[in-house]
């Protein structure tokens, strides 16, 4: 059985006058576009515009739901309430779900933004909250997790497809964890490597640590890069090319999931 994987990018987090990443350049190289909804980056119009992108390169669209932390994009640690918790995602995701509808695209997948996903990889409160809101939407969305995550078990407990993520441009702790982009060395900028470490990662299961040593992380399904780093559009382009080249069918989750 060919070996399959989903690229996917956080994308849309420009707003107003803003303009964060490249979206046009990178949009060619994924297979699926994580969308920022207005509370970590993102605005009306940029959504719009991101979606319709997707249209264009046949690449399916998810909502990026983040806490609402514009100052802090969304980086920063809140506690919230179990009802605000399902409400800001339901509200967010609802947002990129009627954007991708008026385009006549069905919304894929749902990935939680930077401080959120990390806590619900941790906190089952607030996984349960995330997942609730995305039941009550539409329980034919996939949810995208790290291996072995509360985010991940509560979702399969829910019967959510899930999608298990690796992030090819960060580096990884030894307890599965990601190292803190405060630390030197938590972005991982060198394409070679990123390609390296995205192969080795679906065909053994396996990456290399901060610490140099070998953590398993088993079958994962989607491999993240960041559509803010400043060489993002050399490491998408690098990593679907060196994927195919290693024989990795590279297409959008819902396809395979």
């Amino acid at each position: 059985m060919k070996l399959k994987i989903d690229i996917n990018c956080d994308l849309g987090e420009s707003f107003g006058a803003l303009k964060i990443g490249n979206d046009a350049k990178v949009m060619p190289h994924i297979t699926s576009a994580n969308i920022a909804c207005g509370f970590h980056s993102g605005d009306p119009m940029t959504i719009a515009q991101t979606v319709k992108l997707a249209k264009k390169h046949k690449v399916a669209v998810g909502a990026h739901p983040g806490f609402p932390d514009l100052v802090g994009f969304g980086r920063r640690e809140m506690q919230l309430a179990p009802e605000e918790a399902e409400n800001y995602t339901l509200y967010q995701v609802g947002a990129v779900y009627g954007f991708a509808k008026a385009e006549g695209l069905k919304l894929q997948h749902v990935k939680p933004h930077g401080a959120m996903y990390n806590m619900a990889a941790e906190d089952e409160t607030l996984s349960s909250a995330i997942v609730k809101a995305i039941q009550k939407l539409d329980d034919e969305l996939i949810v995208f997790a790290p291996p072995r995550s509360a985010l991940a078990k509560i979702a399969t407990r829910a019967n959510l497809r899930v999608a298990l993520e690796f992030f090819a441009d960060r580096a990884y702790n030894p307890d599965g964890s990601l190292v803190s982009r405060r630390q030197k060395g938590a972005i991982v900028h060198d394409a070679r490597k990123v390609v390296q470490r995205a192969v080795t990662l679906v065909k053994e299961g396996t990456v290399q640590t901060v610490d140099d040593t070998t953590l398993n992380m088993g079958k994962v399904h989607t491999i993240c890069v960041h559509g803010d780093t400043s060489n993002a559009v050399k490491l998408a382009e690098s990593l679907k090319k060196g994927l195919t080249r290693a024989r990795v069918s590279v297409e959008p989750v819902g396809r395979f999931l």
